[in-house]
């Protein structure tokens, strides 16, 4: 390919290296000149164009683009159409991620101009998340190098291990004297690590803090297809009570202790072909740790070995170090002000046949003035209504509410306007934002209080959202500052899905009643709404 200007005559049919706009005439940078262009182009007195001239063996970048995403193709791995020469592979289910990293790597020696990047080796994805992203940075690349480049590509180059339906069951201990709410703080989270893994809890035993009690409680555990230890007590050695509990009931001790911190003390062992995990106490704290790189592979099916769990110390240093910034303590300095609530009531409420859903009663009190008082009762530093400024019934009956109204003034354009309108307008000292519906009748002071208290950049959970017992992910969603700008980025009327799903390494999921996935945008789930409530 060769790039450069040529006289204007002799631009035709290459492709524009620079986009192009005077006096009301817009070419795209990339765009193919035509024989029209050329000649609003010599009206406007233009004599030459930078330019790129394809060769006779060259393909170009879309071309190219999608010719090698093809040798990535792989089960639950959805590869998007070509675009400026690019072309994403997303995931079409949650799970862990495998790469074959010198295929990657031999792939990005190739040429500079042809390149791919993933995620890291072993990463957990969700359903949407991007795993990679193959882009042709010129507009065309000789055919030779596409060809080397896709001869690097082997079949199990990427790999998606989807999370497997499985059962546990939870042993507890205490010592005397252990207080029963580090006991239900414990089995909550766990809880709520499980529930994002598709693992069910089969049952919960607690027992006291001795090897034949510990023993006594694997044997009964045999019907699960894992069992997980959370001791009252931190595990020391290989041989303290609950490895040789496990022994004594038959099992192995395969690991203890792991190059991970926090999650150091963690121990793996196996009876009768099932895993156990001795979970260490840092898992009553819902941050991230060694114990969920296990089990996420444990439920992906991958083996987790002696050598495995070595080799997780590159990267395993998890916890707050002094060469990074720690937020947390800026946070409980009193210098950044708790998340702020944005409530979004600018739709146009098109599928409720005529009647406007925000302003239907419940108990005698309009749907957005209901949804706001509720959510004020939070700890939240404050709260923004997004209003469309057309709709002055909406606007009247949220008069004399504490909270900022703020116009969206290209509401009908969809829900991205709501949310750049009210991000702009966030007050300079709100560190995180949580973005809340108003036609969620369900949705309590509790429900936001869960996001604060989940809240913790520092640890990995600069996005917070609920999880619904039934697994899926609701609303409200709470954002961290560093993603104001990405929401306010959004377009149409898709909300911030597909952020979240990018985000998963720094997603936090709370578990939070059925209510979090409960909105009222048509007739039919008013009335089945209404009737649920009525009978309940």
């Amino acid at each position: 390919m060769k790039f450069g200007p040529l006289p204007l005559r002799e631009t035709l049919g290459h492709t524009l290296a620079h986009s192009f706009h005077q006096d009301g005439l817009r070419l795209a940078k990339g765009h193919v000149i035509r024989a029209e262009d050329i000649t609003r182009l010599e009206a406007l007195f233009v004599t030459e164009l930078t330019v790129a001239q394809f060769c006779p063996d060259d393909v170009e970048e879309n071309a190219a683009a999608a010719e090698l995403a093809a040798g990535l193709a792989a089960p639950l791995i959805r590869v998007t159409e070509p675009l400026n020469g690019r072309v994403n592979l997303i995931a079409t289910g949650a799970g862990v991620l495998r790469l074959d990293a010198s295929s990657i790597t031999a792939f990005n020696t190739v040429d500079p101009s042809i390149t791919i990047a993933t995620l890291p080796d072993y990463a957990r994805v969700n359903e949407g998340t991007m795993v990679a992203t193959i882009k042709i940075i010129p507009y065309a690349v000789p055919r030779d190098k596409v060809v080397q480049a896709a001869a690097k590509l082997s079949a199990d180059c990427l790999t998606l291990h989807p999370f497997r339906p499985k059962t546990a069951q939870l042993i507890l201990t205490r010592t005397s004297g252990f207080k029963p709410s580090l006991l239900d703080k414990g089995e909550a989270a766990v809880r709520a690590r499980a529930v994002t893994l598709g693992l069910s809890l089969e049952g919960v035993e607690t027992v006291p803090h001795t090897q034949n009690d510990i023993a006594a409680a694997i044997r009964r555990a045999g019907g699960a297809d894992m069992v997980l230890i959370l001791g009252a007590s931190a595990t020391s050695d290989s041989n303290d009570v609950a490895p040789a509990g496990l022994v004594d009931a038959g099992g192995r001790l395969t690991r203890f202790g792991m190059p991970v911190d926090p999650g150091n003390l963690l121990f793996l062992g196996e009876l009768a072909g099932k895993p156990l995990v001795g979970l260490p106490g840092c898992c009553r704290s819902p941050a991230l740790n060694g114990v969920d790189w296990v089990l996420e592979r444990l439920m992906a099916g991958l083996p987790v070995s002696h050598d495995d769990i070595a080799l997780m110390g590159v990267g395993g240093l998890l916890k707050e170090v002094p060469a990074r910034p720690q937020p947390r303590r800026i946070r409980k300095s009193g210098k950044s002000a708790a998340p702020h609530i944005l409530l979004l009531a600018a739709g146009q409420s098109r599928r409720m046949q005529g009647a406007h859903k925000l302003l239907r009663e419940i108990d005698g009190v309009p749907l957005v003035r209901r949804t706001a008082e509720r959510l004020l009762r939070s700890r939240a530093g404050g709260l923004s209504i997004v209003i469309n400024p057309q709709n002055t019934a909406v606007e009247k009956v949220l008069e004399g509410c504490n909270a900022q109204l703020v116009p969206a003034r290209d509401a009908s354009s969809g829900l991205a306007a709501s949310l750049r309108a009210g991000i702009n307008a966030l007050p300079p000292e709100a560190g995180a934002v949580i973005i809340a519906l108003a036609d969620m009748p369900e949705v309590t002071a509790d429900d936001i209080d869960a996001l604060i208290n989940g809240y913790d950049p520092a640890r990995g959970a600069a996005i917070v959202a609920p999880v619904a017992p039934n697994g899926k992910r609701g609303n409200p969603v709470l954002f961290d500052k560093r993603y104001f700008e990405s929401v306010a980025s959004l377009e149409g009327d898709s909300g911030a899905k597909s952020l979240i799903d990018a985000e998963s390494d720094n997603l936090r999921l709370v578990p939070r009643g059925a209510g979090v996935l409960v909105d009222l945008d048509t007739p039919e789930a008013w009335d089945n709404w209404l009737e649920e409530r009525a009978s309940s």
